[in-house]
């Protein structure tokens, strides 16, 4: 199989995997986590999934006669301690490099710990979602960045990957991605596209912990790598492997009808 989706906690279900490259949304910080859902819209309506652009420059949900619930997050989020033992774990079974995607809390964790693991870690690279998030309170700016920490091996062949992008954009036009996720705060499939070409090459084993709607695995898989996953809710590693499946069997599908088109011969 090109992917595989395993149920449970990750410290169990994959204990037996090494992989050429890691990359994971892992948990926030209880801090960000306790942040939205506290917030005044959490379990209740504030507009559809249609967008107006405010005079900022923001997108803002706009109410046309629809409602939208904004989730609660569905998982606990990490502490220090759960990043420094996530991270000696992987290390030593991640063979290139290790993505993940964090708050302004976690990531100078996250870059300790990688540190003290032997990785070279780079400085964290925004993930801009303008108009992603709204302060309805009023009393200061919103927050529309994530952060990416990368590190690679000190190894020569990793010196020599090329240049990489800066930083990672999503517009008003990727909120239509996020709509149909399976789990709360899962990441647009563009970004993770981007991040398996750019950290990986054709071939490598791609592997995510934290797997939940199954968006890494899909990026992979549609960007000619092998991925490999856990997810411990049963219901969410339901969702997303019937996802999977459905997503990918359209992907083969198109991939078939390019290559007819590609063979069949000019009848003029």
């Amino acid at each position: 199989m090109t992917w595989d989706l395993r149920c449970g906690r990750w410290q169990d279900t994959l204990a037996d995997v090494e992989c050429d490259a890691l990359i994971v949304d892992a948990p926030y910080s209880a801090r960000t986590h306790g942040g939205h859902d506290s917030g005044p819209t959490v379990g209740g309506s504030y507009g559809p999934t249609t967008h107006e652009k405010h005079r900022s420059g923001t997108f803002i949900r706009k109410s046309d006669g629809g409602t939208y619930t904004r989730r609660a997050i569905e998982y606990d989020g990490w502490s220090p301690d759960d990043v420094r033992a996530f991270v000696a774990s992987w290390a030593p079974r991640t063979r290139g490099w290790v993505v993940t995607i964090t708050d302004h809390v976690l990531a100078p964790v996250w870059d300790a710990a990688l540190s003290n693991a032997g990785r070279y870690v780079f400085a964290p690279l925004p993930w801009v979602a303008k108009g992603s998030r709204i302060r309805l309170s009023g009393d200061g700016p919103s927050s529309w960045t994530c952060w990416i920490v990368v590190a690679r091996p000190r190894d020569r062949a990793f010196q020599r990957w090329g240049t990489l992008p800066g930083a990672y954009f999503m517009t008003g036009d990727n909120f239509a991605q996020r709509g149909a996720n399976i789990v709360a705060g899962a990441k647009p499939p563009d970004l993770m596209r981007a991040l398996v070409r750019d950290y990986t090459r054709p071939g490598d084993l791609v592997c995510d912990p934290c797997a939940g709607g199954g968006t890494t695995l899909l990026a992979a898989v549609q960007e000619g790598r092998r991925a490999v996953g856990s997810e411990m809710d049963p219901e969410t590693h339901a969702k997303a492997v019937k996802r999977l499946e459905a997503k990918l069997a359209q992907s083969d599908l198109w991939a078939a009808c390019e290559r007819v088109r590609a063979e069949q011969p000019d009848l003029l």
